[in-house]
C-alpha cells in the first residue's frame, strides 16, 4: 500500500512538473505544446502510444477552451484520474499566468523595447518549424491508416480551409460526422447479415 501511494505521488509530481516545464517553455500556441507533449508522454515516458496521442489531439482541437489545458485534462486523467487532471491543469496554467501577470505590469516597456520585438520575431520562426513538424507527424499518421476515406478527408479539409477560407469548426464537425457514419457502416459490416 505504501509503495502504491508513493508511485501515485511520484506520477502526480511527474505530471505537474512536466506540464509546468512544457507550458513555461512553449511559445506559439496549442499546436506547439501538443508536439512537445507527444515527445514527452509518447517517446520519453511511454505513458501513451501514438494512436492515443492522436486521439488526444483530435479531442482537444474539437473541444472548447485552450488546447494545452484540454490536453492536460485528458492526459492527467488517463494517468492518475481526477487528481492527475488537477495536477496537470495546475502545471499547465501556472507558468502563463505568472508570465502574463509580470508582462502586464511592464506592458509599456515591453511594447516599445526593440530587443523584445526582435526576440519575438525570431521566436516566430522556431514556432513555425515546430508547427510544421506537428503537421507532418499528424499527416504521416493519417497516411499510415491507408484508408482512402481518411486521406481524402485530410486533403479536402486542407483545401477547404486554405483556399476557400471555410471555418475550421465547420470542417471539424463535418469530419466528425463522416467519421461517425464510417464507424456505423463498419460496425454493421462486422455484425454481418442478421439471420
Amino acid at each position: 500500500m505504501k509503495k502504491e501511494e508513493k508511485t501515485e505521488e511520484n506520477k502526480l509530481w511527474i505530471l505537474f512538473k512536466s506540464m509546468f516545464v512544457l507550458s513555461a517553455c512553449t511559445f506559439g500556441g496549442g499546436f506547439v505544446i501538443v508536439s512537445l507533449m507527444k515527445k514527452k508522454y509518447v517517446e520519453e515516458l511511454k505513458w501513451l502510444d501514438e494512436d492515443e496521442m492522436l486521439d488526444v489531439t483530435a479531442i482537444t482541437q474539437s473541444s472548447p477552451g485552450p488546447l494545452p489545458v484540454n490536453a492536460s485534462v485528458i492526459i492527467g486523467y488517463r494517468m492518475a484520474g481526477v487528481t492527475g487532471s488537477l495536477a496537470a491543469i495546475v502545471g499547465t496554467i501556472l507558468p502563463p499566468m505568472v508570465i502574463i501577470s509580470v508582462i502586464s505590469l511592464f506592458y509599456e516597456q515591453f511594447r516599445t523595447n526593440p530587443y523584445i520585438a526582435v526576440a519575438l520575431q525570431v521566436m516566430r520562426a522556431g514556432v513555425a518549424a515546430v508547427i510544421f513538424d506537428v503537421v507532418l507527424n499528424l499527416a504521416g499518421n493519417v497516411m499510415k491508416t491507408k484508408r482512402i476515406l481518411y486521406i481524402g478527408m485530410m486533403v479536402t479539409a486542407f483545401v477547404a480551409t486554405y483556399f476557400f477560407d471555410i471555418s475550421a469548426m465547420l470542417v471539424i464537425l463535418t469530419c466528425l460526422g463522416i467519421g461517425l457514419a464510417d464507424m456505423t457502416v463498419t460496425m454493421r459490416k462486422k455484425k454481418g447479415p442478421e439471420a
